[in-house]
């Protein structure tokens, strides 16, 4: 891998993860219901199973997809009818701090599992072994799953630490409750590109143009952030 396909790989990540989307919504909610501190694991499960699900897709997995183009379609509403229950979580969610079952955070398994039903999540995966990785090469995709664990943790706390910045403001429930709304009409909202796209982000669409210096355009994803 050169360190010009890397460099831009990194702008890729940097783009994909540190901007608004499920994951993010989830961790700005998280963060300012449980604070940043029970937050990190959910940090960390994300980095994570982002991480084993480009190892996948690198190594083999997305040739599943391209066998079987179904399989993309079946996942895009698996994946939304789970982001929909997950919006339902954040509505109900009851208060800040609140230690009962119903409302404790995300788990770190729970968050790596999540990966692999986020449609945003596999359009990134798809994208970046199939754009970044030259020829197949595995030690270009272990070094594209690592950047992408390396990168995206920082931007999700990042995520996590705004959230933990508005506890202040959020003391008061019709406000929490206000906020805990919003987001879960965010993350409804996040689902419209899937609804309304025909799975862009496929293995066999993903773009490998060069730009005038030689650096691979950055792929467009139909879910930001």
């Amino acid at each position: 891998m050169t360190a010009q396909l890397l460099l831009a790989f990194v702008l890729f990540a940097v783009v994909t993860a540190g901007t608004p989307g499920p994951n993010n919504m989830m961790l700005l909610a998280a963060g300012a219901n449980f604070g940043f501190k029970r937050t990190i694991v959910h940090i960390l499960g994300i980095s994570c199973g982002l991480g084993v699900m480009v190892l996948a897709m690198g190594l083999g997995l997305s040739g599943a997809f391209k066998a079987w183009p179904v399989l993309h379609d079946v996942l895009r509403w698996v994946g939304g009818a789970y982001l929909l229950w997950l919006a339902w979580k954040i509505a109900t969610a009851k208060g800040i701090g609140d230690r009962e079952a119903d409302t404790k955070p995300m788990t770190f398994l729970g968050a790596a599992a999540f990966q692999w039903v986020n449609p945003k999540a596999w359009a990134m995966a798809l994208t970046a072994t199939t754009t970044y990785t030259p020829e197949g090469s595995s030690l270009a995709v272990v070094i594209v799953a690592g950047t992408f664990m390396l990168v995206g943790a920082p931007c999700s706390a990042a995520w996590a630490g705004f959230g933990q910045g508005l506890r202040r403001f959020l003391d008061r429930p019709p406000v929490l409750r206000a906020f805990n709304l919003t987001m879960a009409a965010l993350l409804v909202a996040s689902l419209y590109p899937l609804v309304v796209e025909t799975g862009r982000a496929r293995p066999t669409e993903a773009p490998r143009e060069l730009a005038a210096g030689g650096f691979p355009l950055l792929p467009r994803i139909s879910w930001r952030g």
